[in-house]
């Protein structure tokens, strides 16, 4: 084989490089074993309804906004992008 060299070194870095990959269950099983039985996420609610629907009526006033500016923003780009075809034609 003429390529031997080259071919038998990838493959001798390839092996040397291999390591050993954890499955998402063996870290799932780690994490769990680590964790106690006391250890509890607890949240606590403190806001009220009228809270949430104004803080709801908040964010998507600003993603409105936020949608209205880069809809201009991509429909102006998309007219110069337009107009300098245009010209390049011509």
């Amino acid at each position: 084989m003429v390529f031997g060299g080259f071919v038998s070194a990838m493959i001798s870095s390839l092996k040397n490089n291999k390591r050993e990959r954890k499955s998402a269950f063996k870290k799932m099983k780690d994490y769990s074993s680590h964790s106690t039985t006391t250890d509890h996420l607890v949240f606590e609610n403190k806001a009220t309804k009228e809270d949430l629907i104004s803080i709801r009526t908040k964010v998507r006033s600003e993603n409105r906004k936020k949608l209205f500016i880069n809809g201009i923003g991509i429909s102006l780009i998309a007219l110069g992008i337009t107009y300098f075809l245009i010209q390049l034609r011509f």
